[in-house]
């Protein structure tokens, strides 16, 4: 996957195989080599010792496979696994780096542009109305008919401009109208609309008649909230009302919404609860009612009107809203980890049945290292950063912290060339590691080494992409 917007591209399949990015051909056959020793399925007789050598040899296969071959691993460096995966044809043709960029970034805005249309497609109902009484006491079955249509125009990627109509018929009488949207897209979740419509309620009005008015409106709406707002005002009336929607979760929202004017002050709040797939159960809560204020528009009744409901929906929102709302994001946070803590929990048996077949030879060059005074990791700890921190404050360990960290002593204890050195690679993300894992999804990551050399103690942090080379004096404690 790509990080540029979060940090540098994964390149787990460099970290895989423990190779810099800038890794020659020569260099990937002799870790692949070096990694299919260790987990070639023939090795082991043991079935589950078999089936974790199979799963990890798979692995080491897939990563040199791709970067073995060169169009492969410039389109992996450059887009990662998500441009392997994007239906990109390689050929002679598209040998530089130049060319598969190009080729790639086609390809993408021609799936953002089939994503965008396929969102905003024509549409259109016919809807008949049909009276079985009425056709057995002899008159047509036909008691009245319905249309609609809206034909777009993408405008640019985010924008588009809709024409829409509709007709009814009812018996002896009819009616219809016809719209104008202009819809803009500003994120994944939110958007904005201007609506201008004739015979249509919507955002932009204008009436015509015996009771002539004009209205203005507004309304904005994303994955938590939606709200809007209209101002009306006639030629003997005045009105206002707005309305305001949170989504505590999926199964849960509250409402709040009001009307003033010169004929009616209401104000009313509500929410409501989805009990099951195909049921909901709503409250509603009117604080006053309708009444009627004056049939000319005074602005003394109009400021009352405003500053009533206003500090009502203050004290709503300061005592009862918001205690509600930060008891809702709490109960979602711990069900965000409920919910990948099983992920978190089958990463790490995966690792440390990874380090299981990294043992013997691990184990041997520590007893090679121990016998010349050479380099001995003695303790190894990765994950997320606040977990390190409190660890060394506090020393201790409690489950919740132990939960967001991983031993990789033993990894890096085989990782130790013949020489006594170790080097982890700049700008590879050490999740991705033989036998490590990501403890802690979404948190910074660091890695805590303590090692001796040469009789003498040493110690050292290092960031999820930093390099880490060892020994070194200027670790020492």
């Amino acid at each position: 996957m790509r990080e540029a917007k979060d940090g540098p591209p994964n390149r787990e399949l460099y970290a895989l195989l423990h190779l810099s990015p800038e890794a020659s051909d020569e260099e990937i056959r002799k870790a692949y080599r070096q990694w299919a020793q260790v987990y070639h399925p023939d090795k082991y007789q043991a079935p589950h010792m078999k089936e974790i050598a199979t799963e990890n040899f798979q692995r080491i296969c897939e990563a040199y496979e791709i970067l073995s071959d060169e169009n492969k691993r410039l389109i992996y460096d450059i887009y990662g696994m998500e441009g392997l995966t994007s239906g990109l044809e390689l050929g002679p043709k598209l040998n530089k780096v130049e060319e598969l960029k190009e080729e790639l970034e086609r390809l993408r805005q021609r799936k953002e542009q089939e994503k965008a249309l396929a969102h905003f497609r024509p549409s259109g109902t016919i809807l008949a109305s049909l009276s079985l009484p009425q056709f057995l006491e002899g008159d047509g079955i036909m008691r009245g008919m319905a249309m609609s249509s809206e034909v777009q125009s993408q405008l640019s990627k985010n924008s588009i401009l809709a024409f829409g109509g509709n007709l009814e018929v009812n018996d002896d009488s009819g009616g219809g109208a016809a719209s104008v949207v202009l819809r803009h897209q500003l994120s994944s979740v939110s958007s904005i609309e201007f609506i201008a419509s004739a015979g249509l309620r919507a955002l932009i009005q204008l009436l015509l008649g015996i009771e002539s008015s004009i209205s203005v409106g507004w309304q904005k709406k994303d994955e938590r909230m939606s709200a809007a707002g209209e101002l009306k005002i006639g030629t003997s009336s005045f009105g206002a009302s707005a309305h305001y929607t949170h989504r505590f979760s999926k199964k849960s929202h509250g409402r709040i919404q009001g009307r003033l004017g010169s004929t009616a002050l209401e104000l009313e709040v509500g929410g409501g609860r989805k009990i099951s797939e195909f049921s909901t159960i709503r409250m509603l809560y009117s604080v006053g009612i309708q009444i009627l204020l004056s049939r000319h528009f005074s602005s003394f009744f109009a400021t009352g009107a405003f500053i009533i409901p206003a500090s009502v929906y203050f004290l709503l929102k300061k005592f009862i809203l918001k205690p509600y709302y930060l008891k809702r994001e709490k109960q979602k946070a711990l069900e965000n980890m409920e919910k990948t803590s099983a992920q978190v929990q089958e990463a790490k048996a995966a690792a440390q049945k990874a380090q299981q077949l990294l043992q013997n030879v691990a184990n041997r060059k520590r007893n090679k290292q121990l016998e010349i005074g050479g380099l001995i990791i003695t303790k190894a700890v990765y994950g997320a950063r606040k977990a390190l921190t409190k660890l060394g404050e506090t020393g201790e360990s409690s489950d919740e912290l132990a939960s967001q960290v991983l031993d990789v002593t033993l990894p890096l204890n085989f990782l130790v060339n013949d020489s006594g050195r170790l080097k982890l690679h700049e700008g590879v993300k050490k999740s991705g590691i033989m036998g490590f894992c990501d403890s802690c999804p979404g948190e910074p990551k660091q890695l805590y080494v303590e090692y001796t050399y040469g009789g003498n103690r040493y110690e050292v942090l290092v960031d999820d992409y930093e390099e880490l080379f060892i020994p070194q004096e200027a670790h020492r404690i």
